[in-house]
């Protein structure tokens, strides 16, 4: 694809740099047009060879972005290796079920010193690791960053107006992402709490799903702001128990993220919960969706580890009876309803009386 000009970032000088995207979904997607409408070559890897066809024939994504041109300097490859090879940073948005497999397979492929940023909200089952920990072991020589935030690729290909937070102990990844993707929509904020900015991103997925649920119900607004807020407690009580800043949940990637997938119908994660408070089985309401949706996943995980540890997650442990144990949607309700109405805010009472 030639480059063009026409949507480059107003008024702010860029300079040319090589950069990886790995994942052709609609976030890569977004990911890439950000990086090509802001100057730089974006080598971008997909699996299928017909959508790199596509991109490069065409200029469009049609499978996740369809309408949308990408402009710029961004080049599609089905060889990750290439892709990688030359990138000053390399920015990861697989689905978390083949995250370690597709890094472990090209390992070899990174390059020492190397900015790798994970954009995946998810967690994998074995020792409940998030993203930024599969790098962690898979790449030890590699600089690690984790993007989250609310962020719905539909709408930041769009250019409508979006914030983000990059999380990384280095100052220089922080600062490097913020150079390469900041643009007028969108905008790119610092956090050094990875762990809490990644927990939060895939647990957010998980109460999207009842908030879709909730909807299809029609719950009124009251109702819908009790369960986003009691969310916001369980998420952060759970995170917080693992090691987590809980002044993270207060920001983007904790509140913000859940207060647009708990309440927009472009998320995939609360179509899939409106789908099933509509009746669908869980198949019927994935097949509709035609995408993955990570909170379906993760909530298996997180209901697990949350027994483990003994994390009170009412929500969490309601939406897996109803989706894993055939509950009934109604009276699971019921039930969240008649349990103990405890603390608001999480941390200001003590544990002991905070449930």
């Amino acid at each position: 694809m030639s480059e063009t000009t026409g949507h480059r970032s107003q008024g702010r000088p860029t300079e040319n740099r090589q950069v990886a995207v790995v994942g052709g979904g609609s976030f890569g997607t977004a990911m890439a047009k950000v990086l090509g409408e802001n100057g730089h070559t974006a080598h971008f890897w997909m699996r299928d060879p017909q959508q790199v066809e596509e991109m490069a024939t065409r200029g469009c994504n049609s499978r996740y972005m369809p309408g949308i041109e990408l402009t710029g300097d961004i080049r599609p490859t089905t060889d990750l290796a290439a892709a990688v090879a030359d990138a000053e940073m390399v920015l990861i948005a697989l689905p978390s079920k083949v995250f370690r497999t597709v890094i472990h397979e090209y390992a070899g492929a990174f390059q020492p010193g190397q900015i790798v940023v994970s954009l995946t909200k998810g967690v994998e089952k074995q020792g409940f690791k998030l993203m930024s920990q599969i790098l962690h072991e898979e790449l030890p020589n590699a600089r690690i960053g984790v993007l989250s935030g609310p962020n719905l690729a539909g709408e930041i290909v769009q250019r409508d107006l979006t914030a983000t937070v990059i999380a990384a102990a280095d100052p220089g990844v922080r600062c490097t992402v913020q150079k390469l993707l900041s643009c007028e929509y969108f905008r790119v904020y610092a956090n050094i709490d990875m762990y809490g900015v990644e927990l939060s991103g895939a647990l957010k997925n998980i109460y999207a799903i009842v908030a879709g649920l909730a909807d299809a119900l029609g719950l009124g607004e009251n109702a819908k702001a009790m369960l986003i807020t009691r969310s916001l407690a369980e998420m952060s009580r759970f995170a917080v128990s693992l090691g987590a800043n809980p002044m993270t949940f207060l920001g983007l990637a904790g509140v913000g993220d859940l207060a647009v997938t708990c309440t927009s119908s472009k998320s995939r994660n609360f179509r899939i919960g409106y789908e099933l408070g509509r009746g669908k089985t869980l198949e019927e309401a994935v097949a509709k969706i035609g995408q993955t949706a990570e909170g379906i996943y993760t909530l298996l995980l997180v209901k697990e580890k949350a027994d483990e540890i003994g994390i009170y997650m009412p929500l969490a442990k309601g939406l897996h009876e109803i989706v894993y144990g055939h509950a009934s949607i109604k009276a699971v309700i019921n039930g969240l309803m008649m349990s103990v109405q405890n603390s608001d805010v999480e941390f200001i009472l003590p544990r002991t009386l905070a449930q």
